[in-house]
């Protein structure tokens, strides 16, 4: 990890306090892949048009991410970056931070580490559980982060999503769900409130192709934390059978030694 990383990451450290707060919200799995890569130029895409009019990625650079992601730089040039900057710099907004802290009470957080404090699965989460709330100052809460200072940047893509009451199947003493006697394979269910109902047709998406996009988001911000994980992974499996291969030389060296002791 380079000393700018580095000194991200000591910056972030207080954000910790929060990860390890309690959710309240039935959190969904979510494993990132940094193998596929239409998914992370997806969730690259898509960032840039949904978060980076605010949030920045600035310990990352356009070049490295194009040629990680295995993006052409005249694609990236035409089609990623709208601000006029040269392929080698970082990845910064245009937002002045005072304008910022004006409209949302402080400055949209840099998000080059956020994986690496929250973690891919609180992000998902995070990003899914949007929902209407008059009574906050931009209309939207959040079940994983309540009361977020922040609009429900995908709201375009997602639809409107409420608060509200729905029938979910009962869960039994040992964990299953609860299954009618009478019939069948129908489960007992028990209406839950507090729950998130999307309103559907109201977004461009629908709720998978919403969950996909929410995954590339995901999985690209996975990648931006340590965008040498890969490397490493696959360097390393080669150190391993290396090392492999040097322990069976030394133990016929040391074999062939124990005979001139004997």
């Amino acid at each position: 990890m380079n000393m700018r990383r580095l000194l991200a990451v000591l910056v972030l450290l207080p954000g910790l306090a929060w990860a390890a707060e309690e959710i309240n919200w039935p959190m969904e799995p979510m494993e990132p892949d940094l193998q596929n890569t239409p998914s992370l130029q997806n969730g690259y895409r898509l960032y840039v048009n949904y978060c980076m009019g605010c949030h920045s990625l600035k310990f990352q650079r356009y070049e490295r991410t194009a040629d990680d992601l295995l993006i052409p730089h005249d694609v990236m040039l035409e089609n990623i970056i709208f601000t006029g900057q040269k392929i080698g710099e970082q990845m910064t907004v245009a937002m002045a931070p005072e304008l910022a802290k004006n409209w949302f009470g402080a400055p949209p957080p840099d998000l080059t580490m956020v994986e690496r404090v929250r973690g891919a699965e609180w992000i998902y989460n995070y990003l899914k559980t949007f929902y209407i709330d008059p009574s906050r100052p931009l209309g939207v809460n959040n079940k994983v982060f309540p009361n977020v200072a922040m609009p429900h940047a995908l709201l375009e893509l997602q639809g409107i999503q409420r608060e509200g009451c729905k029938q979910v199947p009962k869960i039994a003493a040992n964990g299953g769900e609860m299954r009618d006697p009478l019939v069948p394979g129908k489960s007992i269910t028990e209406e839950q409130c507090g729950l998130l109902v999307l309103e559907e047709g109201t977004g461009l998406y629908d709720a998978k192709t919403f969950d996909q996009a929410v995954y590339d988001i995901t999985n690209f911000l996975h990648y931006v934390g340590d965008p040498s994980r890969a490397d490493r992974h696959r360097i390393g499996g080669f150190v391993l059978i290396f090392l492999v291969i040097l322990w069976v030389f030394t133990w016929l060296l040391g074999r062939e030694y124990n005979k001139a002791v004997r």
